[in-house]
């Protein structure tokens, strides 16, 4: 069925040889922000609804495609929300950012003026966008049932995930409660909605869209190829059990939802660990067992993140921008032995091939822009290549996106999920999860000797998953209530001590001083002034 829709779309595309390599559908997508329902895209946070009663099924899936215009937005998946992760212990401001400093430090007037404060807009676009296709497309006569399947699961989908991509920072069960709720019985006069009482109200209709868009989804595997990019039914089921996560900080009664939502993508058995940590983050690797969904991203337009946080400059090669570098105490939470660090971090002595040069860490060249000695390596595999630039890696330097599709949820995730609310509930050494947590282990080159503690479980989430987008592991230290104690003691990185090109020592020494951390207050960030300022209902988080 998915294969004849993808004939009755009637999308012409030239293909060149540049364009094969990568998927289609980032193509189309960007060439429905150029052409297609411009009305459509034009709306204002909480805007107000467009004509889509009377649309052709050609017409019908660019209102889908419009909904996935935030990916390529660098407020959202460039740097976006990791200054707000940037406060975690596993990493520092890798360039002077006052904005950032305060971020970090919980003294936020950076959410007016960092990226940050563009993801709130940005969702309640898509928020806008998903309301308009939920009110409008289930009752048209002109769109056929299959496209109006495809077109409402997608509609569901995004509104669930925009919902979920910004409630964590700034709602809570009390005293600020949730963020607006608005759907598509919404009524335009009341559209400036006052904020639900608990958050839990948000993770209420979070779980239900996404249950209702994997209802209407295909799995991945149904869909064409020229598709790929589009979500899917296991795709909303996993971002359902993070949703339930975040929900079991306040009512535990959700940890149940998290083992249902992990299972179904589990047991339908179209997922599975890649044998090799390092693979997951490869070009060829984009559609493996371990995706479950990622920003579609290529040479031309994507997620900016693989350039962000390399050595500012790039030594000259390229323009990387050297933001947001690990500590030392992310690289010692990772046991000897552990081939994530390798991946995630380069120490000094490590060897990089950037654009066909090879970089010895800290000796050649002797000298880097990171406070801490470090940078992130987890996604370089496309700048390896002597002709990287305009092939794997944008020409631009200013808009570095890769053939590397950035993941915003894996496999990984869901059973590291599964195996915290099984300890959560059950207790430690619950038998399924350290089955799970021996398998994530394994497959990090460790022995099988999980005792399926919550240490363990928190250990784990943060060596597997440590700078990925949406597995924040600053909202894993507030919910878990680590973040008070964490956040009192200061941050670290190395000192490289050399003899000619031979690293003789390393020093620690501190790079950020310890902070204070009011849980009562810091749990959540500022909401973005200026949806305070263009609102007459929207209050401010206390202590802001």
């Amino acid at each position: 069925m998915i294969s004849e829709l993808s004939k009755a779309f009637n999308i012409k595309i030239l293909k060149t040889e540049k364009m094969k390599k990568t998927n289609i559908i980032l193509i189309i997508i960007l060439m429905v922000f150029a052409v297609s329902c411009e009305d459509f895209l034009e709306f204002e946070p909480y805007g107000q609804p467009s004509d889509l009663g009377n649309l052709t099924d050609e017409q019908a899936m660019n209102t889908a495609y419009a909904l996935y215009d935030w990916q390529y937005r660098e407020g959202t998946t460039g740097r976006g929300l990791f200054w707000y992760e940037n406060a975690s212990d596993d990493m520092i401001t890798g360039r002077s950012q006052s904005e950032a400093a305060n971020i970090a430090n919980f003294i936020d007037d950076g959410s007016a003026t960092r990226d940050v404060r563009d993801n709130w807009p940005q969702m309640y676009q898509t928020i806008n966008k998903s309301n308009s296709i939920l009110r409008q497309v289930p009752a048209s006569e002109t769109i056929s049932e299959s496209v109006k399947d495809l077109v409402i699961g997608n509609a569901y989908f995004w509104r669930g995930f925009a919902y979920l991509w910004i409630a964590p920072w700034y709602g809570d069960n009390g005293p600020n409660g949730g963020i607006p709720i608005v759907t598509e019985n919404t009524p335009i006069d009341s559209i400036d909605m006052p904020r639900p009482a608990t958050v839990l109200d948000n993770y209420e209709l979070i779980i239900s869209d996404l249950e209702q868009a994997a209802e209407y989804l295909p799995y991945f595997h149904e869909l064409p190829q020229d598709h790929w990019g589009m979500t899917h039914k296991t795709a909303a089921w996993a971002f359902a059990a993070r949703a339930a996560l975040y929900a079991a900080r306040w009512d535990d009664s959700y940890y149940d939802k998290v083992i249902e939502f992990s299972d179904k993508v589990i047991n339908s058995g179209n997922h599975a660990l890649l044998n090799n940590y390092a693979d997951v983050f490869k070009i060829e690797h984009n559609w493996s067992s371990e995706y479950l969904y990622s920003v579609t991203s290529n040479e031309n337009d994507g997620a900016k993140w693989p350039g962000i946080s390399f050595q500012n400059g790039g030594f000259g090669y390229y323009n990387t921008w050297g933001y947001f570098q690990p500590t030392v105490e992310l690289y010692n939470a990772f046991e000897e032995g552990d081939h994530r660090r390798k991946t995630t971090i380069v120490a000094p002595g490590d060897t990089v091939d950037f654009i066909g040069n090879m970089i010895v860490w800290q000796i050649n060249p002797a000298s880097t822009s990171s406070p801490t000695h470090m940078t992130l390596g987890k996604y370089l595999d496309p700048f390896k290549g002597t002709d990287a630039i305009g092939t794997t890696v944008n020409p631009n330097g200013n808009n570095m996106t890769t053939d590397l599709n950035v993941s915003l949820i894996r496999y990984a995730d869901v059973l590291l999920m599964k195996a915290e609310a099984l300890i959560w509930k059950n207790g430690d050494g619950d038998a399924s999860a350290v089955e799970i947590l021996n398998d994530i282990r394994e497959r990090a080159g460790l022995p099988r000797n999980s005792q399926g503690t919550k240490a363990q479980l928190k250990n784990e989430r943060r060596c597997e998953l440590a700078f990925e987008f949406g597995a924040w592991r600053h909202l894993d230290l507030v919910r878990w209530g680590d973040a008070e104690e964490v956040y009192s003691q200061p941050l670290h990185g190395f000192q490289t001590n050399l003899s000619g090109e031979e690293i003789t020592s390393l020093d620690v020494v501190e790079v950020w001083p310890a902070r204070d951390f009011d849980p009562e207050e810091n749990h959540v960030f500022a909401i973005p002034a200026r949806e305070i300022a263009t609102s007459q209902n929207l209050k401010q988080n206390i202590g802001y």
